[in-house]
């Protein structure tokens, strides 16, 4: 057996000293070799193979260095979208586990100086959200990928069938409006009391007012309509009955869910939960977070509740949250859309609330069974 065969005692120290990520400035990148130390690094310098590749290297400095750079950029990318996909991370953690690989593209041997210097060139060509804080640098990696372009679409499309939906649904309701007009001119009351009625019904802001009439109607004993007495269901009257006037708001009320009814939910200020299977490994599985942000109406910024992580979660991954009793909740689908209310009581078995909504045109409307999905704690 040789001098330094490579099974002597002597090869394999060299094997287990070499073992590992040594020191970055005795890494020769044109050689592609690690020295073990300053005087390792000196006599590697001053060797023939060395100066050979210093001399192609002199020949175009420039297109070598490029593509270095490239490469660098590339390896250090692909790290971010496998490692830290969803999450805002430090850019030292990501260099760290990035230069683990002994074999890696060194940063010494690009047009990047420093870490830092990299990391504003990611924010200037748009492949990350760069933050400066105190605690340093951090990253948030911008998916591109064909996934994500497929989601746009899907999200255009969205939006497009949202326009023709709003215009049709801007039709039924102007149709709504008719008939209810022409159904207050037929009923035969006094002149004060159609005019009054139909800017009532006319007029969307008045709507509260309409239900204050209803209710007052009711607790009465009954009402005159085209000269035939309607009983209503109020402690002094014998049976239900119906108005022309309930119709209409039945179907004002219809017309209101339809128009405010989405097929996106996500907003500002609630408390979601995140049910990502991709992110279990991550922690985040069944973690809650408040929305920070929403994008492009179906993607949600969220500031997680326990690490304080930020994530970009589709609606589709996430799931709303009901407070205890007495909590404050968003109405964040349907006709109320938009409205905060108070938690009075839920319905386990039919998966529904009971909510009474607070400020508004609507103060003090009890709602008797909203939706699990309609409703969301506020943070």
């Amino acid at each position: 057996m040789g001098k330094n065969d490579f099974l002597t005692p002597k090869a394999i120290a060299n094997r287990i000293k070499a073992k590992g990520l040594q020191k970055l400035r005795w890494y020769c990148q044109m050689c592609q070799k690690q020295c073990r130390d300053e005087n390792g690094f000196k006599c590697h310098c001053m060797s023939e193979s060395h100066q050979r590749q210093m001399e192609v290297f002199g020949q175009n400095p420039s297109r070598i260095v490029d593509g270095y750079s490239e490469e660098f950029e590339s390896l250090f990318m692909e790290h971010m979208k496998r490692s830290h996909r969803f999450s805002r991370v430090a850019a030292t953690v990501v260099y760290n586990e990035y230069i683990s690989d002994r074999h890696h593209v060194h940063m010494n041997s690009t047009q990047w100086a420093t870490l830092t210097e990299f990391v504003k060139h990611l924010g200037r060509t748009g492949q990350c959200k760069v933050e400066e804080t105190p605690k340093g640098w951090f990253i948030t990696y911008i998916d591109r990928g064909s996934e994500t372009l497929f989601k746009e679409k899907l999200k255009s499309k969205r939006l497009r069938a949202d326009l023709v939906d709003e215009e049709r649904q801007e039709r039924a309701i102007r149709r709504q409006i008719e008939k209810a007009e022409e159904a207050v001119e037929s009923v035969s009351v006094s002149a004060a009391e159609n005019c009054h009625w139909s800017k009532l019904i006319v007029s969307e802001g008045a709507s509260k007012a309409i239900f204050d009439e209803i209710e007052a109607e009711k607790s009465g004993k009954g009402s005159r309509i085209g000269g035939k007495v309607v009983k209503g269901s109020g402690s002094g009257g014998g049976g239900g009955g119906r108005t022309a006037l309930d119709d209409l708001m039945k179907e004002e009320e219809t017309a209101k869910e339809r128009s405010n009814r989405r097929d996106y939910w996500v907003c500002e200020g609630i408390v979601v939960k995140v049910m990502s299977e991709g992110l279990k490994g991550k922690g985040y599985y069944k973690q809650k977070g408040v929305v920070m942000k929403v994008i492009e109406k179906y993607v949600g910024e969220i500031r997680m509740l326990d690490s304080k992580h930020v994530l970009r979660v589709d609606q589709n991954e996430l799931e709303t949250v009901i407070p205890q009793i007495g909590g404050i909740v968003r109405i964040v689908n349907g006709a109320y859309r938009g409205s905060n209310g108070r938690l009075l009581s839920v319905d386990t078995d039919n998966y529904c609330a009971k909510v009474q909504i607070e400020k508004g045109i609507y103060d003090g409307r009890v709602l008797q069974a909203v939706e699990y999905e309609d409703i969301c704690k506020l943070a």
